[in-house]
């Protein structure tokens, strides 16, 4: 993995602005979000992490317990209107773009290419040029932004969201900005320090801000089912 320096830059400006870290819901993997119910609220688009969130890291295939999921949610959004953002495939790191073309193959949907590493605003950018190129183009509060790193998938997700004085509300769909859902299984260990981490650190922000976010109860209620039992055992659930 190459050196992510806007991610290494979040900190900082977590000094000023720490619910940049908080997710507005949170499941274990892609099989608890209920996409058709996002899609009747009026999200119209997703944006997904590819490693540990979709698939094994370093393999291009969804992971065979998420196939169903994955199928749900291009079926409720349309495959056109789902983006991959990857700080491996479609990045200057991946040479000839061959990462790129092998992930959108196996996933069946598009793979953005962008200079900058999430969650950079140069990455944010290429994220909205490419939602608003198409046909009906789609509005930053009409995305979900879905991974499973805090400082790269959610502060993006939030950074998108920023200069909005307005109440956040998903359930009924009157915020600004994307919804952020964070996915907290992991496939394969990778990272598992920096992981603990993150997590600790939402922890600590929500208590430190009192943060209970009234829209996160309403998005998760509306937007969440329960995980199947079938297979769990594969996942580390830590």
């Amino acid at each position: 993995m190459p050196l992510n320096l806007p991610g290494i830059l979040v900190p900082f400006q977590l000094l000023w602005n720490p619910r940049l870290v908080l997710p507005h819901v949170v499941v274990k993997d892609i099989r608890q979000i209920d996409f058709l119910a996002l899609r009747k609220a009026g999200y119209r688009g997703a944006v997904f992490d590819k490693d540990n969130c979709l698939t094994i890291p370093h393999d291009d295939r969804a992971v065979p317990e998420l196939q169903d999921a994955w199928k749900e949610c291009r079926d409720a959004f349309g495959e056109g209107n789902i983006l991959i953002v990857s700080n491996s495939a479609g990045t200057r790191f991946d040479d000839g773009e061959i990462q790129a073309e092998s992930v959108s193959y196996h996933l069946g949907v598009p793979v953005l290419r962008h200079e900058s590493l999430k969650p950079s605003y140069s990455c944010i950018s290429a994220i909205r040029t490419y939602f608003s190129s198409l046909c009906v183009p789609i509005k930053d509060d009409e995305l979900i932004v879905v991974g499973d790193r805090i400082f790269t998938d959610v502060v993006m997700a939030n950074r998108m969201a920023q200069g909005t004085a307005s109440p956040v509300d998903p359930g009924t769909k009157t915020h600004h900005g994307p919804l952020a859902i964070w996915t907290t299984g992991v496939w394969k260990r990778e990272s598992m320090a920096m992981r603990w981490c993150e997590k600790r650190l939402v922890d600590v922000v929500s208590r430190w801000t009192d943060d209970a976010r009234p829209e996160s109860v309403s998005a998760k209620s509306r937007f969440t089912k329960n995980l199947p039992r079938v297979s769990q055992s594969r996942k580390d659930m830590d």
